[in-house]
């Protein structure tokens, strides 16, 4: 039997609580902590990206689902 294992935290951009993939989540440093972002601020920021002349952030595959606990 496999189990899975999933993280739960605040988002760093509008401060809800998510799960998420803990090894794949977008996140940003803070003061040498990686602090996770949700999907919705994601896609939030990805609306403001091509203004700016940067690329989309495109998530990892699963960042936002459970990983196999023998990937931890």
């Amino acid at each position: 039997m496999t189990g899975y294992v999933f993280a739960t935290g605040n988002c760093i951009g509008c401060g809800q609580a998510f799960t998420f993939n803990p090894l794949r989540v977008p996140s940003i440093p803070i003061n040498g902590t990686r602090e996770p972002v949700c999907r919705a601020c994601i896609e939030r920021a990805n609306q403001r990206r091509p203004a700016l002349g940067l690329e989309p952030i495109i998530p990892l595959p699963g960042a936002y689902e459970p990983c196999p606990e023998g990937e931890l």
